[in-house]
């Protein structure tokens, strides 16, 4: 049979979020992962920067940098650190290198390929997008800290509401067309555009609900998230 190739864009909120490392979701990640690989799943993991990203982007603001360039790249650099961490902790299934360019495109081997961000521009949303079309997934699942989307940020509108299932045109009406480093939008603008050219499905959800997760990779949409294509 051959191996099902899965793309996730995990947040570096799962990673390392308000508490530090969070090391009760990453034990549980990795046997989630090596359950599936033992049913036939090859993974592409694109990782964020999440709280080590946007803590070395708040000091850079204060002491001066403020360029969307400079604020970019050391958010990229926060990625690489997250996804080199990941790799190491899957050992041998994990590819011995990870992604930091859109020109990588090495002969994978191993069950795992680990990626961080590449360039400015645009969040690791984007690497997984085109991550997917280039490995042939036609999913694409976003774990992040959050169930759903909402048609209005639900921390500022009481009367926002969730949505299960959006098409790529209205949900761009609703994270715009626009980039800002750092922005914690729950699908990059850059990156949904490309997706909707690719028409590509992508899912966003709670990390920690695995097993919706293990639903979704079986093409199942009957999950707590948001479905957009």
């Amino acid at each position: 049979m051959k191996d099902k190739v899965a793309v996730l864009s995990l947040g570096g909120s799962m990673i390392n979020g308000k508490e530090g490392l969070n090391a009760v979701f990453l034990k549980q990640f990795r046997a989630f992962i090596l359950s599936q690989v033992k049913d036939g799943y090859r993974f592409v993991i694109v990782c964020g920067g999440g709280r080590v990203c946007r803590e070395y982007q708040d000091a850079a603001k204060a002491v001066g940098v403020n360029t969307d360039l400079d604020l970019d790249w050391i958010g990229i650099q926060a990625t690489h650190l997250n996804a080199n961490f990941m790799r190491l902790l899957f050992g041998k299934l994990a590819y011995k290198e990870i992604i930091k360019s859109e020109k990588d495109n090495f002969k994978w081997n191993t069950k795992i390929l680990f990626s961080g961000g590449w360039k400015p521009g645009h969040s690791t949303d984007y690497d997984a997008v085109v991550l997917a079309k280039r490995y042939g997934a036609k999913t694409v699942v976003n774990l992040s800290n959050i169930e759903y989307v909402f048609d209005k940020d639900p921390n500022k509108f009481a009367d926002a509401k969730k949505i299960e299932n959006i098409s790529w045109k209205d949900f761009r009406k609703i994270v715009g067309n626009k980039w800002v480093p750092g922005a914690n939008a729950p699908f990059d603008p850059i990156a949904s555009r490309e997706a909707e050219k690719n028409k590509l499905k992508v899912v966003v959800m709670n990390g920690n609900n695995l097993k919706d997760l293990g639903k979704v990779l079986k093409g199942e949409e009957k999950i707590v998230g948001t479905i957009i294509k």
